[in-house]
């Protein structure tokens, strides 16, 4: 059996602020050994119930360098740096069994929700039009954040994401997309850097019985696919930004002065040029 772990930060247990997930700020390396004890609390939970299971660790935020390797679980792999492909997801392929969510949060413009926001924060919303399972006409402009972006990628290589820990936010936000999925909300949101939030240990003991809930059920959680064609509109934060993602073949402006649009034959084509219009938005005028 193997599983990939995709690691984001926001959604830690304890963690609040903004302090504790940029590497130039002072609470970082307390934001590193949250993340961590998380992270550990997964692979033992994906363990328990699956002990030969191959465990894959995506860390996902931000440099994607803040796992601390020295302490994470050793029966664990971890992907680390960047560029890379498939960015959060990376190490997915159609051999894994089940993808698990940690530390992940709501998309931006949603909330309540810790830390709230789209990949980079210069993406303010990206509407998808396509199929989803089960439905007989297609789902118009439906707005996804990290957590369906993502999942929608594990879907489209027939990966079901089985698990997903964050505030109550992010966990509602995963229900309305897979709703078999299992959530642990690890804080109740009060805003964009404040929480009621459980105490670390406590956190980790719910993950840990969660993912192992969650790794024996994973046959039972359908993956979420989104079948082309698709057509995508992303809000774009800089005028320059899209000034960029026009020079991009198939990609233009939009109605709206900060949108553009493009079509894709499927969602891994999507799921690329959404990373590539993210990556676009770190540039800044010369």
């Amino acid at each position: 059996m193997k599983a990939l772990i995709s690691v984001d930060m926001e959604g830690v247990s304890g963690i609040v602020h903004s302090s504790e997930t940029n590497p130039e700020r002072y609470d970082y390396q307390r934001g590193r050994e949250l993340m961590t004890a998380d992270a550990n609390a997964v692979i033992a939970g994906v363990l328990d119930a699956e002990p030969t299971a191959d465990v894959l660790v995506a860390d996902a935020h931000g440099t994607f360098r803040n796992l601390l390797p020295e302490q994470l679980h050793r029966r664990a792999r971890l992907v680390r740096g960047k560029p890379r492909a498939l960015n959060m997801l990376a190490g997915l392929d159609e051999e894994t069994d089940a993808a698990l969510f940690v530390g992940y949060h709501v998309r931006a413009g949603e909330g309540p929700g810790v830390l709230a926001h789209t990949m980079n924060g210069e993406i303010l919303d990206v509407r998808v039009t396509g199929r989803a399972p089960g439905e007989d006409a297609r789902v118009t402009g439906r707005s996804l954040g990290e957590i369906g972006l993502n999942a929608a990628m594990a879907g489209h290589l027939g990966v079901p994401v089985v698990l997903l820990s964050g505030d109550d936010a992010a966990c509602a936000e995963a229900t309305a997309l897979i709703p078999e999925a299992v959530t642990v909300p690890v804080k109740e949101a009060l805003g964009m850097a404040a929480a009621v939030t459980l105490h670390p240990e406590e956190a980790r003991d719910r993950l840990r019985r969660a993912a192992a809930d969650a790794v024996s059920r994973r046959t039972e959680i359908p993956p979420l696919a989104l079948t082309g064609p698709l057509d995508v509109e992303v809000d774009l934060a800089s005028p320059h930004t899209i000034d960029l993602a026009t020079l991009v073949p198939g990609v233009s402006r939009a109605a709206g002065a900060r949108t553009v649009a493009f079509a894709a034959p499927d969602y891994g084509t999507a799921y690329r040029l959404i990373l590539l219009l993210a990556q676009l938005a770190t540039i800044r005028p010369a």
